[in-house]
């Protein structure tokens, strides 16, 4: 057992020289665990190791004439660990930093529509209460069985493109019904890849700000509307609303 700290992290940005932020991203790396994603549309990453040593990447990375275009001012969301939640350090060139299988969706030139979709942890409880209001998790169905939002839909997610063609399919009922649209996933990326595009369908969306994770950490009783734990992609496997690692292995899952 080795006690640190768990950063994860994503920002959509321009990036013109993906080749070069990853060459200097796997400098900035060296003696951490983990992995980054880089890709025209922006970064995604975990990170984990002493606090002294997560804190002087962040410094670092902000400041760096080549990657601080992506890591100036990004949100990262930390938790401690006791189990190493990683074997090695991965820095990768990507078309995506999450696919979402749609073609020609400029994030970064959607940000500002995607923060306006934004719903804080303290305000999600009662949105996700409404009669108009239908809740889906975006993320994979294995996901969804290990914990999950009381009332949500499972999507039925396999791949990332059963997402598009289930949004795809119910557009037209939910508009009908004047439904809005509260979705929700792990750290909030794959919903802020989606909003941009379910808003260009003419759905009124809402997604939870940070993630279930960051849900975990503002909201005490988050036990209260959430059944189960947070399955995390790394040797932590799940973690409980306490954010928490409860001691599950891998094999425990069927993903």
């Amino acid at each position: 057992m080795s006690s640190g700290v768990h950063i994860a992290f994503y920002r959509f940005v321009r990036i013109d020289d993906v080749a070069a932020v990853c060459d200097r991203l796997r400098q900035l790396t060296e003696g951490l665990l983990g992995t980054i994603l880089v890709a025209g549309e922006g970064v995604n990453g975990m990170l984990a190791a002493p606090p002294e040593r997560i804190d002087a990447f962040i410094d670092e990375a902000a400041a760096d004439q080549t990657v601080g275009v992506a890591f100036g001012g990004i949100t990262y969301k930390r938790t401690a660990y006791e189990r190493i939640p990683f074997s090695r350090m991965m820095v990768k060139a990507k078309q995506e930093i999450v696919p979402l299988g749609v073609d020609g969706l400029d994030l970064p030139s959607r940000v500002d529509d995607v923060a306006a979709t934004d719903v804080p942890p303290h305000e999600w409880r009662e949105l996700i209460r409404r009669d108009d209001v239908v809740v889906i998790d975006n993320r994979n169905s294995f996901e969804f069985e290990v914990g999950r939002f009381r009332g949500a839909v499972d999507p039925g997610v396999v791949n990332f493109r059963d997402f598009r063609d289930f949004v795809e399919q119910h557009a037209p009922e939910w508009k009908a019904e004047g439904k809005q649209v509260a979705m929700y996933c792990t750290g909030g990326i794959r919903c802020e890849k989606s909003s941009p595009w379910m808003q260009d369908l003419g759905l009124k969306v809402h997604q939870l700000q940070g993630g279930i994770l960051n849900y975990f950490k503002e909201i005490p009783d988050a036990d209260a509307d959430f059944d189960g734990e947070c399955f995390v992609f790394d040797n932590r496997v799940t973690l409980d609303t306490n954010l928490r690692d409860v001691g599950r292995q891998r094999s425990d899952i069927d993903g």
